[in-house]
This record gives C-alpha cells, sequence and structure tokens, in this order.
C-alpha cells in the first residue's frame, strides 16, 4: 500500500514482502513505470527552464501497487482500492501513516524495502515530501533506492556516503530529464552491515531513540541556516522573508530537494549523510516530513511512541505513527504528514 502528502509551507506511499513503495493520487489509472538504470555518475545537472503543469482533481481511481522481489526487478502492477486521504501500513519492523492536510492532492510518498537483495538485516526506507506537484515524490519514491543501491554494491563500505550522494545526485538528473516541474524534500535510512545510514535533502527529518533519549540524526535544508543562505548568496541568489518564512528567490523554503529546476541553480539535491553503527540502545527510528516536525518536538516524538512500540507484548507502532500525525493536527497543522517508525532491534 502507499500514498502521499501535502499542503506545506515549502512551496507557492506496495506491498509485497519484501518491497513497498508509495503510489498517489494523481488523475492515473496506471502506475508509474520505472526508468532504466542510471549510471554512476554524479555530477550536479545544469538548470533546464520551467514549464508549467495543470492539475485537474481526478475522479475516483485505483491506487496502484508495485511489488518487486529485489532491486531492478521489473515492478508487477496490481489493482488497489481507490483514492483515500490516509494511507496505513504495517511491514516487518517498520509501521507508516500518511494523512492528507488541505491541499487537494497528497504530495508525499514512501518506500519501505525490507531484506534488501535477499538479506534479512538490511532495508532501506524513506519519506518524500513533495512541493508543486506529486511527479517528483513519486518519481523519488520509485528510483532512489535503486539509484543508491547500484552506487552501494559498485563501492567499497568505506565510501558510503559518496555513494549515497551519487545516488541522490542521479535521481535529480533522471527528474530534471523528465523536463517537470516540481520538487521534494527526502529522509532516508539504508541499513547495512549493522550500520544505519541516514540522509536528507530538506526539512524531511530522521530521529533516533537510545533508550528513550531523542536525537536527530539530519539537520533541515533551509534558507535560514547560516551555512545554506551563504552558500545560495555566493552563487548569485538571494534569501528573503515572505509571509514570514525564509524563501529562496522569495519562492522555495527550502534549500535542497530533488528537482526545482527553475531554482536549480541554489537547491542542490546533493544530500548530508550520517553513518552510525546500531546498538542494543537504539530502539527506534521516526522518519517523518515536516508537517509532523513543525508542531512535535523531537524529544516529544520519542516520548509519545515509545509505550506502543517498546516493553509491550503486544507492540502497535502503526498506532504509535497515527498518534503522532493527530497530536501535529491537533496543534493546528495543516500540511501532509507522514510518519514512519523503524524497530532497529529487528537490524542488530
Amino acid at each position: 500500500m502507499a500514498f502521499s502528502v501535502s499542503n506545506s509551507p515549502v512551496y507557492s506511499l506496495f506491498p509485497n514482502k519484501n518491497s513497498i513503495i508509495s503510489s498517489s493520487s494523481e488523475p492515473l489509472t496506471f502506475p508509474l513505470p520505472l526508468l532504466p538504470s542510471t549510471t554512476s555518475s554524479c555530477s550536479l545537472p545544469s538548470s533546464p527552464s520551467s514549464s508549467s503543469l495543470a492539475l485537474k482533481r481526478p475522479a475516483k481511481l485505483d491506487i496502484p501497487v508495485v511489488a518487486s522481489l529485489t532491486v531492478g526487478v521489473q515492478d508487477v502492477a496490481v489493482p488497489m482500492a481507490a483514492e483515500r486521504d490516509m494511507v496505513e501500513v504495517e511491514g516487518r519492523g517498520f509501521a507508516v501513516y500518511c494523512k492528507r492536510g488541505r491541499r487537494e492532492h497528497m504530495e508525499d510518498r514512501y518506500s519501505a524495502a525490507v531484506d534488501l537483495h535477499g538479506e534479512p538485516k538490511q532495508g532501506f526506507f524513506g519519506i518524500y515530501d513533495g512541493h508543486g506537484g506529486t511527479k517528483a515524490s513519486e518519481f523519488a519514491a520509485h528510483n532512489l533506492e535503486k539509484n543508491v543501491m547500484d552506487e552501494v554494491v559498485s563501492r567499497n563500505e568505506s565510501d558510503i556516503e559518496e555513494a549515497v550522494k551519487c545516488g541522490y545526485l542521479n535521481t535529480d538528473s533522471d527528474f530534471l530529464k523528465e523536463n517537470i516541474n516540481g520538487g521534494c524534500c527526502c529522509v532516508t535510512t539504508l541499513i547495512r552491515n549493522g550500520n544505519l545510514i541516514v540522509s536528507n535533502v530538506g526539512d524531511c527529518r530522521a530521529v533516533i531513540s537510545r533508550e528513550g533519549v531523542a536525537e536527530a540524526l539530519t539537520s533541515d535544508h533551509r534558507p535560514s541556516r547560516e551555512d545554506e543562505r551563504e552558500r545560495i548568496e555566493t552563487q548569485g541568489g538571494y534569501v528573503d522573508i515572505f509571509h514570514g518564512v525564509w524563501r529562496i528567490q522569495g519562492s522555495l523554503a527550502v534549500s535542497r530537494g530533488i528537482g526545482d529546476r527553475h531554482l536549480k541553480q541554489w537547491v542542490i539535491a546533493e544530500p548530508e549523510t550520517n553513518v552510525l553503527r546500531i546498538e542494543p540502545p537504539h530502539d527506534l527510528l521516526i522518519l517523518a516530513s515536516d508537517g509532523l516536525w513543525e508542531k512535535v518536538r523531537n524529544q516529544e516524538a520519542v516520548d509519545f511512541c515509545r509505550p506502543f512500540c517498546i516493553g509491550s507484548n503486544k507492540q502497535q507502532p502503526l498506532l504509535a505513527c497515527k498518534k503522532l500525525v493527530d497530536l501535529s493536527v491537533s496543534r493546528g497543522s495543516f500540511d501532509d504528514i507522514s510518519v514512519m517508525i523503524i524497530k532497529l532491534q529487528h537490524y542488530i
């Protein structure tokens, strides 16, 4: 199952036993096909000209689910239920819940792959928060995992950060070739050989719990961040406040992401990556879009979900995801909200 999310101040998720990638509420009755594999080059793309998209409210549709046994296997479409405003999926060692905000379509997507390459303790998970439409978030949900893994398997383990970087940049370059507007923020985690490799572009965030103590593993990429503002201004752009929010060129409120062709000179797709060893005290990892983090603090999120996930005979991680989303909504969030909880004890 799958879905997406929207209504973010930024701009203006198949089940299978192994892989799950979110699908969307676009006016289509067929799944977005996989694109050919990218090469291992990871040069930054040039910035093409922008074009406009006309979005129409679709009638009821069938939401496709993609099932693939391993990375790189051709997807098989399986019809799903009609469009909904929320998505809830629980898999082995993870759960995800997405809820649409006030926009016409959910623009968020998610992906989850367990038993990656036949390894039970290897997985890839992601939250993708779209802006300016659903195309970029859907593209990233379908392609980023493969692009990252193509790079990872061709390099030494010590070169993991560069592999992830190239996977992100290749995904961005491939999307820009589609000549489609829009963009998305991403937060992903690759679990491999007992390590947690967490990466992000934009303001989706990863927070880990170490015996109940919260720690952010990512730093939001916003124009208000001093180093991001300096980078943008050095490259000839400007950052100012519009409607109370720091924006690039008076437009975008995040400074890194996939897509955003009209701002590509300044909105780069290079991720920041944090690698750490998974240890017994590490119990949970929370991946979420900014719809959660704008209203819920890191420690609050950990405190809220741990009773549903730790030390109980009947653990309910999906309920924990729902409770976190409800908490953000109760505090006034109008954004699409996606929350994923990964139980790290499965990977030790």
